[in-house]
């Protein structure tokens, strides 16, 4: 069945439809919802506030592509939480300890020291978007994680194709900054002599 036929089955309230759905674009919710907030279970509950949003407004879907519109939901989600924070900040265990079910970044090497230097890599990587301002985290995350075009991203965040490329441009700086000071974090074999 196709995406259309899906959308079309679940405006109708076919609920198996829209679960079909929910299982080809759950992985970039989360994705982003991940990116955006640093955590584990805050994730995964934007992920699910956003399904159950997108189920109760699928009916108002009139066409285009169905994953920028799950995709600004979600941003829209993960902007609350962060509003909501800010307003009652809290300290994290998740960012505490390390999560063996964490995303890991580079190619999988053998060995201990590999892995350890892959997470510290990855957890840098994450402090650096956790430390950019939200609408250029949004925009870099939605460009170099998720794979969106800038056209994409416009859709996603409701803005100018102008704006997204300089958000993206300011985000990236602002993170090559980021991991500049930290000094070096890549293993050798991932350096550029």
């Amino acid at each position: 069945m196709d995406e259309t036929d899906l959308v079309s089955r679940s405006q109708r309230g076919d609920l198996a439809s829209f679960n079909q759905l929910v299982e080809v674009y759950q992985a970039q919710v989360y994705n982003l919802a991940l990116r955006m907030l640093s955590g584990i279970a805050e994730a995964q509950d934007v992920t699910q506030e956003t399904f159950i949003a997108a189920f109760h407004a699928i009916k108002s879907f009139r066409g285009g592509d169905l994953r920028v519109w799950l995709l600004r939901i979600a941003a829209n989600r993960c902007r609350d939480e962060l509003r909501k924070r800010r307003r009652r900040p809290t300290a994290s265990l998740d960012a505490i300890l390390l999560d063996p079910q964490a995303p890991a970044f580079g190619s999988p090497e053998p060995g201990p020291e590999n892995h350890v230097l892959r997470d510290e890599l990855a957890q840098c990587i994450n402090r650096g978007l956790a430390s950019i301002p939200e609408d250029q985290r949004l925009a870099v995350i939605l460009s170099d994680v998720q794979g969106l075009s800038y056209e994409e991203i416009a859709g996603v965040m409701n803005t100018s194709l102008g704006t997204v490329k300089s958000r993206i441009s300011r985000g990236r700086a602002h993170l090559r900054s980021y991991l500049m000071a930290q000094g070096e974090l890549l293993p050798g074999q991932y350096r550029h002599d």
